[in-house]
């Protein structure tokens, strides 16, 4: 018996809320410098394969923990804030994972970047779960927002409405013109040449070869995988409309939560949630904006993309705390009820 309860006290140490937040502390602060380090290449060269698979190891890594310690939260019926804010959490950090999974397969595996993959769908999901969670947690506070509280979130609103359609179309505010298309170079050529010998000379069996290596270079994935890109691709609108939409009212949500908790027992970790949300709204609007303005063969893995990996950490911070705090409470009762027995 007294091994038993050793090992299961030791256990129970090892797993405590204190080693969970320092290990997710450490997680992100590895994934930090990995960003840092790695995420810098010479001009002309592409991330290494390498990197890319770290990051992504960094990022799943982080929601896919978070998952876990939701689905804890979920389970446990000593959790103040209800069961199903835990679970919204819980799906929506795993179908991030899934469509993190996904779109590595597609980009890492296939060399596929369509507009809309299979992997948009778990994406979808996670907005639809992460909001479903906050907007139950919220309403049971019964918001009586003040004055100035309201006009916090207000704010909040239009600067993160105007960053997104900014991010989504540069040209919207009239601030920033896109380059026009390059026009090709006056070239001086000898008027006593003709046409045929001023043209330059291609050979077009070596053109028709590079082009028949690079298509065969590119298309590597299943039929079935391309065939199911080009009939998701009329829905890219509709989808990226989505997660500006969905983005914003995140945000919203988020500062809603931060006023909500504001200087309770469970403001700590819901802090961390609401920094989880606006950490996933920087990931998300630095990913647009370098998708927008970069070539069709934008690489993921920018230095800013780390912030994906935080959103995972302060999500699985917040429900260590929110788990802590709650047994922890619960525990105290019961000792005044012996106490006064």
């Amino acid at each position: 018996m007294n091994t038993t309860s050793q090992k299961s006290s030791s256990k129970s140490s090892l797993f405590s809320a204190q080693n969970l937040v320092i290990s997710g502390i450490i997680w992100a602060v590895l994934s930090l410098l990995f960003f840092l380090l790695f995420s810098v290449t010479p001009e002309g060269e592409e991330l290494p394969l390498w990197y890319q698979i770290g990051t992504y190891v960094f990022e799943l890594g982080a929601f896919l923990g978070a998952s876990v310690v939701c689905y804890r939260n979920w389970k446990s019926p000593q959790v103040v804030s209800g069961r199903n804010v835990w679970l919204g959490f819980c799906l929506g950090t795993l179908c991030y994972f899934i469509a993190g999974v996904l779109f590595g397969v597609w980009e890492l595996v296939w060399g596929l970047d369509p507009d809309v993959s299979l992997a948009d769908l778990f994406y979808v999901l996670t907005y639809l779960f992460l909001a479903w969670g906050m907007i139950v947690a919220v309403s049971s506070k019964r918001l009586n927002l003040e004055i100035w509280q309201g006009i916090a979130v207000t704010a909040v609103a239009i600067a993160g409405t105007a960053l997104a359609i900014w991010v989504s179309d540069p040209t919207f505010f009239g601030l920033i013109s896109l380059p026009e298309p390059t026009v090709a170079a006056e070239v001086s050529v000898d008027p006593n040449l003709t046409p045929a010998d001023a043209a330059p000379e291609i050979a077009p069996e070596i053109a028709t070869e590079e082009a028949v290596v690079e298509e065969e270079e590119e298309v590597t994935a299943p039929a079935w995988i391309v065939a199911l890109d080009q009939k998701l691709e009329p829905f890219a609108f509709g989808v990226n409309l989505f997660y500006v939409i969905a983005d914003v009212f995140l945000l919203i949500l988020a500062t809603a939560l931060i006023l909500a908790f504001w200087g309770g027992r469970f403001s700590q970790s819901w802090r961390m949630i609401a920094f989880a949300i606006f950490s996933l709204y920087v990931a998300d609007m630095y990913f647009k904006w370098a998708d927008a303005r970069a070539s069709a063969d934008y690489e993921s893995g920018g230095l800013l993309e780390v912030f994906f990996v935080f959103t995972g950490v302060l999500f699985a911070i917040g429900a260590i705390l929110e788990y802590d705090i709650s047994t922890r409470s619960r525990q105290s009762r019961r000792s005044r009820r012996s106490a006064r027995g």
